[in-house]
């Protein structure tokens, strides 16, 4: 192993040790908790004028929109664990990023269920329409993240040599840069929403809120890993797989763009293109598909 190699692996293992994960996950349960009391607070407050809420916000219309803080602090944690699995394989970093966005869809059925007028005719009625999209995106989405994880599990062991140790180190260097940059971007993406929320009066889309900066940072990177593979790998089929998977980010960060029945089927368009994208990867790479073909 080259001296770089070890450096970087010293660092890398000191900021993501297991023990500084267990503090990340631990503090993601009290926050999850804690945020969900104060949002219940604030919806009973807001209801019996127990004190004045000093912003309005369709999130403290009803009990069941507490459920959105602690999703919200939960996906934090899911992009943490992004961050720290991006160096171990394009594949599972794409893994996550589908996780993720599920998780993020999941969130917005519990914001719009409050919003659901049961006496109206469904198919007439906006957010009636939007829960029934986002229900069965869901479903569609778990179902073709279970094939894409299947699919994973049966790539091709590749052995270890020295193009893919400095490839993985140099995923690292990405991975080390990307934590503070997405920390500093979720504090000031949740600092300018709370301050348009409270002083200016703006109901910014709060699905949106830091998600677009995300995933174009991830876009970035995985544009600048995709280049690094270059320097490490000429087969065809892999730099195919991996500009697969850096469209279906894009895909990902477009959909925040649009709403409705658009915004669901580009996140399913996403996660489709990458099984596909993996699929054809195995069917070429992986001898024991091969054979049975």
């Amino acid at each position: 192993m080259k001296a770089w190699h070890q450096f970087i692996d010293k660092i890398f293992l000191t900021v993501f040790s297991d023990k500084n994960q267990k503090k990340v996950e631990r503090a993601t349960l009290w926050l999850s908790m804690i945020g969900f009391i104060i949002h219940l607070i604030l919806i009973y407050a807001k209801k019996y004028a127990w004190f004045e809420v000093p912003f309005e916000s369709s999130l403290l219309i009803d009990p069941i929109s507490s459920i959105y803080t602690p999703f919200s602090i939960i996906l934090v944690y899911e992009i943490y664990l992004l961050v720290v699995n991006l160096p171990r394989s394009f594949t599972t970093s794409v893994s996550k990023q589908f996780e993720i966005i599920s998780l993020i869809l999941i969130r917005r059925i519990f914001a719009d269920i409050p919003k659901i007028d049961l006496n109206a005719n469904w198919m007439n009625t906006q957010e009636n329409v939007q829960l029934i999209y986002d229900v069965l995106g869901v479903l569609i989405i778990f179902f073709l993240i279970f094939l894409f994880n299947k699919a994973r599990s049966r790539l091709p062991v590749l052995p270890i040599n020295p193009n893919i140790q400095s490839f993985v180190a140099s995923k690292k260097i990405v991975s080390l840069f990307l934590l503070p940059i997405l920390i500093l971007t979720s504090l000031v993406s949740i600092f300018n929403w709370i301050y348009g929320l409270m002083y200016l009066q703006l109901t910014t889309d709060i699905n949106a809120i830091f998600y677009n900066e995300f995933f174009t940072i991830l876009i970035l990177a995985d544009v600048l890993i995709l280049l690094l593979s270059f320097q490490y790998t000429e087969r065809y089929s892999q730099l195919i797989r991996n500009t697969g998977f850096v469209i279906c980010t894009i895909l990902i960060r477009l959909s925040f763009g649009v709403s409705g029945l658009t915004n669901v089927i580009l996140i399913i368009s996403s996660v489709a293109f990458g099984l596909l994208i993996l699929t054809i990867y195995n069917m070429e790479e992986n001898p024991l598909i091969k054979k049975r073909s």
